[in-house]
């Protein structure tokens, strides 16, 4: 069987359909970003042993940063191994900015005008509508401090366009160069902390997209594999537990000083490298099951119809559950960080899954279907 044929027999389901157990991580990621800000704001972050469990919950953003890449570079992965075809440079930016920013603007707007102690001038609007609030100072504003991942994201968008190009010689015999090519880019990124670039007060380069490559190179990997021959990776991933357990010590060894102080205490330029590493480790290997194994169909709990509505309303979710947060304090009667973590979590998601789910369906959704529209 040819390498092509080999490819297209394990990858047309997954290149051509939904990945449900996907979705259902995307949920999964979604609380726990909220769970490591509730945290923080709760005072939760600062106990000794559970704190560090709490904050580095933000590997989560590791997930989202995997899924990204394994969904957007999947069609380029195939189409060096002739199956099928990428969408044109037009038709992906169009996509990107029907999925991204409509509904975020609606936030920006409602949070800057009538969130208390959120508003600002015309820095704070300007910088916040266009997404480069992590390259001017003092402009991630209450409510809002979580977009700077999503800064980083549509960095990684208008990047992805170039990233494909600059790889389209490598392509039939040659595809198997592209994920040595990949994993060498990722360790050149490593470098990227310990780099002096100059940045304006209040900003820091560790927040730019070059740091966190190596988070959307294991979704880019993942994408390469899936739809490449069959490897000792596919095999690993029919072994859950065996991938679990690298999931678990990465994270575990994410919550200890290798990968930098509790808190928000700024790491030392080797630590937080360290963390991304780990936070790559744990988004490929809570990832590649989904995909690779021959069950990757089946996970009871991901494909859960909670988790799929979750995981449907996870950008919602994202965008809006710090503005909620910033609303459970005074209305449930709770200081910030003076405690209540469970209280605070348990409201603040419970009031965020209904906002997102308006967001899904007055804006979201209708962008969509327009993009669908738009293909006939």
């Amino acid at each position: 069987m040819s390498t092509t044929t080999e490819a297209l027999s394990r990858a047309v389901v997954p290149l051509r359909g939904f990945i449900p157990s996907l979705e259902g991580m995307r949920a999964f990621a979604a609380i726990g970003i909220i769970v490591t800000h509730v945290a923080f704001q709760t005072g939760a972050a600062s106990s000794p042993v559970m704190g560090r469990i709490w904050g580095r919950f933000d590997l989560t953003v590791a997930i989202f940063f995997a899924l990204s890449g394994f969904l957007l570079w999947r069609p380029h992965a195939a189409q060096a191994r002739g199956i099928g075809r990428a969408q044109s440079a037009g038709r992906y930016f169009y996509s990107r900015v029907l999925r991204i920013v409509p509904a975020y603007w609606v936030v920006v707007v409602l949070v800057l005008l009538f969130l208390p102690g959120a508003g600002g001038d015309y820095r704070v609007w300007m910088a916040n509508l266009s997404l480069t609030q992590v390259f001017v100072p003092l402009t991630l504003t209450e409510g809002m401090t979580q977009m700077w991942s999503l800064s980083v994201e549509v960095a990684f968008y208008l990047l992805l366009p170039l990233a494909a190009f600059v790889m389209v010689k490598l392509r039939g015999s040659a595809a198997r160069l592209r994920i040595p090519v990949l994993a060498v880019v990722s360790a050149i990124s490593l470098s990227w902390a310990f780099l002096p670039i100059a940045t304006a007060p209040n900003t820091h380069h560790d927040n730019w997209l070059p740091g966190y490559i190596p988070w959307f190179a294991a979704g880019m990997v993942l994408a390469e594999i899936s739809v490449g021959p069959i490897t000792w990776v596919h095999r690993l991933c029919s072994h859950r537990r065996i991938v679990g357990a690298i999931a678990v010590l990465a994270f575990a060894l994410s919550a200890t000083p290798l990968a930098g102080p509790q808190g928000l205490v700024r790491p030392e330029p080797w630590q937080y490298e360290v963390k991304i590493v780990l936070g790559a480790v744990l988004a490929f290997a809570l990832l590649a099951p989904l995909v690779l194994a021959d069950d990757h169909r089946h996970h009871r709990v991901l494909e859960h119809p909670v988790m799929l509505a979750l995981g449907r309303w996870s950008y919602g979710i994202f965008i809006w559950h710090l503005a909620v947060l910033a609303m459970v304090f005074p209305v449930f009667g709770v200081a910030p960080f003076q405690g209540h973590f469970w209280l605070v979590l348990c409201m603040t998601v419970a009031l965020s899954i209904p906002v997102a789910a308006a967001s899904y369906a007055l804006v979201e959704d209708p962008m969509r279907k327009r993009f669908s529209r738009s293909r006939q």
